[in-house]
């Protein structure tokens, strides 16, 4: 059993017939076995047009089949040609094909003329087609004198070629002496008759070497017509005395350089006629001259253009239609046009046709006694006659034969015998051509019989269509019917395809259509059968495609491409670039299914395939690779268009990679004030090559250009060449003037001088002028140069001065500055702020009044006041110790401000001074306040000792600032359950006096929270906290231990152990959640029910200055003088139960301006300064705060 892979073929059209296939008798679909008797087939014969090369062998080819085999004859010119007589020409054996030898002796130009071969056998004759042999000619061009063609600029110009007639028409092309193509464009170019046109002609057309060449391909020969000599002369180039000396004739044309609308140099006139035949290229053309040069449109009327065949050549003047039709016939217009106008030219195209089929004829097979048709239609412009032969005879004069009717283009067949066999011709021929065919009648008697192998085996694809053979041959025509299966039943076309060869087709093959098929032939004389067997396979599939790729140049890149196929068939996989093999490069490499490129080049640009195949089917899929890169510079920069303020620059972008450029940069040198600096110059945008440049004056400029797109910039462009601008005045003048005394009787000017490229010639100076601004007195000027500061001497202290300063070089002065205004030199204040006066607003803030100074004893500008204030002693007597004074400053022309941060209860003094750019005047008289009792701070530590049954001791000490007088302590405590849920709250009054209290009647084992507050006249301070845990009953405990004793049991001891592991683990994260401020869930409750005695206050109306250390006014620089820290919320209890406050002094930097503070532009305090305080315990059973770890630890039994 031979394997037969299933072609991939598309799906016939269903014959509309019964079950059982009655096929038609035209043999198109049979091939008659050579074994049988049957007449003769032309199977190969030589072109009709016949051009053959003079220097090689003539062979004349004529190939037949029949059986028996035939015998061959020639005519030449339409009679015998006797090759017997001729010892050059011999006849192949079992062919017809002539070969005649002249390589060696005779001439091609003997052997011209019209062949046709006839084969026969006793069946009939077949001939061949009329074979018109022509030898090729490429002849030289004829020798002429061409005189120099002398012609002036802009005028047009048509170089003839007129190549020598060949066998078959040349190609012609011009080239110069070094054979290269002259350059041609939409101002010159060929025409189709080879000739050269110029549409106006320019100065380097001149050259002297004008060659038209002529190519004849057949010989693989190129002739050359004399070089042509063309010079161009513009009307500056030709003084008085050539002009006198030459005659208009000895120019080509009469016109001078003018411009002028377009005109047609070919064709001539507004219409011309063109014919051309069905199938043939459509050439039209349409050349003008003009200037400007004109461009060509076409149109056709009354229609469109057809859009798939229609191409334009030779920039446009050339319209080519292929594969033309009789529909397109019709009018086409050409359209000149420049900028002066237009002309028109209408070509007429008619399309004529030689003979073409419609139907051919073809053999027929038929048995004795049947009915049969032959059928020779064909159509043409003209309509092309039909002409029957027999044999090669003209049926006109054949014996006559009752089988046979002619009707026309048709030849009925009845009742046919063996001697009705015979070899038709059909001759369809107009005056364009003619075509011949041959179609025998070939009478047999045959049983059926089957052409294809025996148990053939086919493998397809699931889903494509599955062709079974089952080629066969018979007369009468058999009849074949197919089977699925060897009980199966006839199959039914509405599932299959039945073809008129025998082929079973199944459209959509499946895996339930893989089975064995048997085809069953029939006619009257027999019966044959043959079994063929299908195999489906499962589809190769490509499940992972490569995919687009944008890598950059030098990068690496991998393609995927996963495949799944029938496990039955073995898959290959390959790669291609561009559809081609992949290059012999290391950089390439497959591994698997990966295609990996390393180092990435501008070659590998390119659609990257992977195919995948088996013996059965074949997938791709692309992906391209796009290689980008950063544009390589621009190049070829050339200066034009040179003005004094101005210059055009163009350049030539460089290569992009693939990513479109954006945007130029353009770059500019000083070559003589900052040599080898570059700076920006503009941007223009990606699709610009030019750019205008406006230029300063006294610049010496060379420029670059570097191009942008999507990956980066370019590399710059090669510099300029040089640019050097004239001189001319300046045209700015210095900025950043400013007059400021650094003496009381001095005026410092001071300016930002020009840049040398600002300057704008040689020779940059400064005129710098000055008056009094409320006086009389006339400017004063200096020029100085090359610097940048003028001292004035002898002013008078601060006073306002006008100034200005104005550039000026060689050429002249800069334009008018402007003035601005400015001062002469300091002094100290000379008087002290008066009638001060203080109020206290609390016990930490106070607000001080002032009057202003005089305006005139500032002598200087005012900067604002400062008040400098300390604390004398502290009125409690508790603490005596030294403070260093305190500043608060206050911006502007203040007359009040607040100071705050004060201690309660302390005695301070203070005093104002103003101060100037200078520094500060002299002090005010000193003034005395005291600030009332506040809120103590909270006790310094509480500790919890000697914890009993039922019993707690607390110590402590009084806060570190009582802030007045203490008056008597409060203690609130509450127990707190095993759930942390808070008990009743009690509370007690502790005598001022007292350091320790010992509490009584407690429960025992049970924990207590404790709030402890210190007092004064102003109100209750903030808390102090601490928990503890009274003992255990150790009546009952030792009542526990006469009990079953459990704790020996071994599985006591292992719970126990994991209950302490839970605990230590609950501890830990206890400890965690301390660490990061976790709450009790009372926490939040007490924080609803805060203490109303802790608020913070609030100033209605309080303005504070800026708060400094008198140490820290040298430099007028503020910073902390110490670091201040927040106040804490509480305190956590160390490993002794002390809890111990620290110390905390009351800190101005969150309100003074000059040291971090911040203030309104009044100098009011934003903000509010508050202590932050404990909150009040929570009454009631509410959750509490979290025990700390460490008491937790102590207090565990």
């Amino acid at each position: 059993m031979r394997l037969k892979i299933m072609p991939q073929k598309k799906s016939l059209s269903v014959l509309q017939t019964p079950l059982i296939l009655f096929l038609c008798q035209v043999m198109s679909a049979l091939e008659v076995p050579l074994d049988l008797v049957q007449p003769p087939t032309i199977t190969r014969q030589s072109p009709k047009d016949y051009i053959i090369d003079p220097r090689e062998n003539i062979e004349i080819q004529c190939e037949a089949k029949g059986k028996p085999p035939p015998s061959f004859s020639w005519t030449r010119n339409g009679t015998h040609f006797d090759i017997d007589k001729d010892p050059l020409v011999k006849m192949l054996p079992n062919s017809g094909t002539l070969v005649i030898s002249i390589t060696i002796e005779g001439k091609a130009e003997t052997y011209e003329g019209v062949y046709q071969c006839t084969a026969r056998n006793e069946r009939g004759a077949a001939i061949s087609n009329n074979i018109v042999i022509r030898p090729s000619r490429s002849p030289l061009w004829t020798k002429e004198k061409l005189e120099q063609i002398t012609i002036l600029k802009g005028q047009s110009l048509v170089l003839p070629c007129r190549p020598p007639l060949g066998l078959p028409p040349p190609i012609i092309f011009w080239m110069d002496n070094s054979f290269q193509r002259l350059p041609q464009s939409e101002r010159v170019s060929q025409g189709l008759n080879g000739d050269l046109y110029f549409s106006n002609v320019l100065p380097e057309d001149t050259r002297e070497d004008y060659i038209c060449y002529a190519r004849f391909n057949h010989t693989q020969t190129i002739q050359q017509k004399q070089p042509i000599s063309v010079k161009v002369h513009s009307m500056d180039e030709l003084n008085d005395t050539i002009t006198a000396n030459l005659s208009d004739s000895e120019f080509y044309g009469a016109k001078s350089y003018i411009e002028r609308p377009p005109k047609l140099l070919t064709p001539e006139g507004r219409t011309s006629h063109k014919e051309e035949l069905r199938e043939n290229v459509l050439s039209l053309e349409c050349i003008a001259e003009g200037l400007p040069t004109p461009s060509i449109n076409w149109t056709k009327e009354d229609g469109e253009l057809p859009i798939n065949r229609t191409f334009y050549k030779n920039f446009k003047k050339t319209l080519n239609i292929i594969h033309v039709s009789e529909a397109d016939s019709g009018k086409y217009k050409c359209t000149a046009r420049n900028s002066l106008g237009f002309v028109e030219h209408t070509i007429s195209v008619t399309v004529k046709a030689a003979p073409y089929w419609i139907t051919a004829p073809r053999n027929l097979v038929l048995s004795p006694g049947e009915d049969g048709t032959l059928i020779c239609r064909a159509n043409g412009n003209p309509k092309p006659n039909i002409s029957w032969l027999i044999n090669g005879v003209p049926i006109e004069m054949a014996p006559d034969d009752p089988s046979r009717k002619i009707d026309g283009d048709t030849i009925l067949f009845s009742d046919v015998q063996e001697s009705s066999s015979a070899v038709y011709q059909c001759n369809a021929s107009n005056e364009y051509g003619y075509l011949l065919a041959n179609a025998f009648v070939n009478v047999l008697a045959e049983p059926p019989r089957i052409l294809t192998e025996v148990d053939l085996r086919y493998q397809v694809i699931t889903d494509r269509p599955a062709m079974l053979d089952c080629a066969f041959f018979g007369s009468p025509i058999p009849t074949i019917e197919w089977f699925k299966g060897t009980k199966g039943s006839v199959l039914q076309e509405n599932t299959y395809v039945f073809h008129d060869n025998g082929t079973l087709e199944i459209p959509v093959a499946q895996k339930e259509s893989a089975d064995t098929y048997t085809c069953v032939v029939r006619n009257k004389l027999g019966m044959a059968k043959n079994d063929v067997h299908l195999e489906v396979k499962d589809p190769t599939r490509i499940i992972k495609q490569p995919e687009y790729k944008i890598v950059q140049r030098g990068g690496r890149v991998s393609f995927e491409c996963t495949v799944k196929h029938d496990p039955t068939l073995i898959a290959t996989l390959t790669w291609l670039k561009d559809y081609g093999e992949l290059p012999n490069d290391g950089r390439f490499s497959i591994d698997n299914d990966h295609l990996v490129i390393m180092n990435i080049s501008d070659e590998d640009d390119a659609t990257y395939t992977c195919v995948a195949n088996t013996s059965l089917d074949i997938v791709s899929a692309s992906a391209m690779l796009r290689v980008v890169d950063r544009p390589n510079p621009p190049f070829d920069l050339e200066l034009t268009s040179f003005l004094e303020r101005s210059v055009q620059l163009s350049w030539i972008p460089g290569e992009e990679n693939n990513s479109p450029i954006t945007e130029f940069i353009i770059e500019y040198e000083d070559a003589f004030h900052e040599p080898g600096i570059w700076h920006h110059q503009t941007d223009v945008p990606g699709i610009q090559t030019t750019a205008e440049l406006k230029l300063s004056p006294y610049v010496k400029y060379s420029f670059r250009v570097i191009a942008v797109n999507s990956i980066g910039r370019s590399l710059p462009s090669e510099a300029s060449e040089y640019y050097m601008t004239k001189a001319a005045e300046p045209e700015e003048n210095p900025t950043a003037v400013e007059g400021i005394g650094s003496e009381p009787d001095n005026l410092v000017i001071t300016w930002q001088p020009l840049k040398g490229f600002d300057s704008n010639g040689p020779g940059l100076q400064y005129k710098v002028s000055w008056r009094q601004k409320d006086g009389d007195d006339e400017w004063t000027s200096v020029v100085v140069a090359n610097v940048s500061k003028y001292i004035v001497s002898g002013t008078p202290t601060f006073v306002p001065y006008l100034v200005k300063v104005q550039a000026l070089n060689n050429v002249g002065f800069a334009p008018e500055p402007g003035i601005i205004i400015g001062h002469s030199g300091e002094d100290l204040p000379m008087v002290a702020p008066s009638n001060v006066r203080v109020n206290v607003v609390n016990s930490t803030l106070a607000e001080v009044h002032w009057e202003p100074v005089p305006p005139k004893s500032i002598r200087g500008h005012l900067k604002g006041y400062r008040i400098y204030y300390w604390k004398v002693k502290n009125s409690s007597k508790r603490n005596r110790r030294h403070v260093e004074k305190k500043i608060l400053t206050f911006n502007g022309n203040k007359t009040h401000g607040m100071l705050p941060g004060l201690e309660p209860f302390s005695h301070y003094t203070l005093n104002v001074r103003v101060v100037n750019g200078k520094g500060e005047g002299p002090a005010s008289v000193d003034q005395v306040f005291n600030t009332p009792e506040g809120v103590p701070g909270a006790p310094l530590f509480l500790k919890i000792v000697n914890p009993t049954l039922d019993s707690l001791t607390l110590e402590w000490d009084p806060p570190s600032h009582p802030n007045g007088i203490l008056t008597a302590y409060t203690l609130k405590f509450q127990p707190i359950n095993s759930t942390h849920e808070l008990g009743p709250l009690v509370d007690l009054k502790i005598p001022a006096n007292m350091t320790s209290l010992i509490l009584r009647n407690l429960s025992y084992s049970t924990r207590y929270k404790f709030y402890f507050y210190a007092q004064t006249a102003a109100g209750t301070g903030s808390p102090i906290t601490e928990e503890a845990v009274t003992t255990v009953d150790e009546g009952k405990m030792a009542m526990a231990s006469r009990q079953v004793d459990i704790a020996t049991q071994g599985w006591f001891i292992g719970l126990m152990c994991a209950v302490a592991l839970l605990i230590l683990i609950l501890l830990i994260v206890c400890f965690i959640r301390r660490n990061k401020g976790g709450k009790y869930p009372v926490k939040e409750k007490e924080d609803a029910h805060a203490d109303p005695e802790i608020q913070p206050m609030k100033e209605d109306d309080g303005t504070f200055g800026e708060y400094r250390f008198p140490s820290e006014l040298n430099d007028q620089k503020g910073s902390d003088a110490e670091d201040h820290k927040p106040l804490k919320k509480g305190s956590r209890t160390p490993s002794d139960r002390t809890v111990k406050k620290e110390d905390s002094d009351d800190s101005l930097v969150d309100y003074g301006e000059g040291v971090n503070g911040q203030f309104n532009e009044d100098g009011s305090f934003i903000g509010q300064y508050s202590g932050k305080k404990e909150k009040e315990p929570a009454e009631g059973n509410e959750s509490s705060e979290a025990p700390s770890p460490v008491n937790a630890m102590n207090s565990f039994v």
